[in-house]
């Protein structure tokens, strides 16, 4: 079986894709390493190389770790079969501001200041995403100009 059969990748990015989802969901869970291998018998150390894709995550550990993050197994592989990883692939393990910001949303009380935040957070990024689409739009509109010109 090759790599195009497979979908794409090999098992160690296989290994190293899950591993960046258990520390990312490990981090939004408010866990530290220490506390989530002390969950599962297992050494912080242990953690970090399941995190870094160093060991491969067998099937019981990753339902036992699936299982103390409050997801399911299959979430950690969720994607690859289209051979895409992570629609929000800018939230991974190396996105601490993102990670920090939802584990500060996290933590406020009041349920209208979390919403109000959350609002204003999708109404910024919609209107980002309307900049760009008009100046990919107005570039699109020169450049057949330009054409029509010649």
């Amino acid at each position: 079986m090759t790599q195009k059969d497979n979908g794409g990748f090999t098992a160690s990015e296989v290994d190293t894709i899950v591993g960046e989802r258990i520390r990312r969901r490990r981090i939004l869970s408010g866990l530290t390493q220490d506390q989530l291998g002390e969950a599962l018998g297992v050494s912080y150390q242990q953690i970090q190389k399941y995190e870094t894709g160093a060991n491969r995550v067998s099937a019981g550990r990753l339902y036992l770790i699936a299982q103390e993050l409050d997801i399911s197994p299959g979430w950690f592989f969720e994607g690859l079969q289209d051979n895409q990883v992570d629609s929000d692939q800018a939230f991974t393990s190396s996105s601490r501001f993102a990670i920090d910001c939802v584990r500060s949303l996290t933590r406020l009380k009041d349920d209208r200041v979390r919403s109000a935040i959350q609002t204003m957070i999708r109404t910024l990024a919609e209107a980002d995403e309307e900049d760009h689409a008009d100046a990919a739009s107005n570039l699109s509109g020169k450049q057949s100009d330009g054409m029509r010109a010649e």
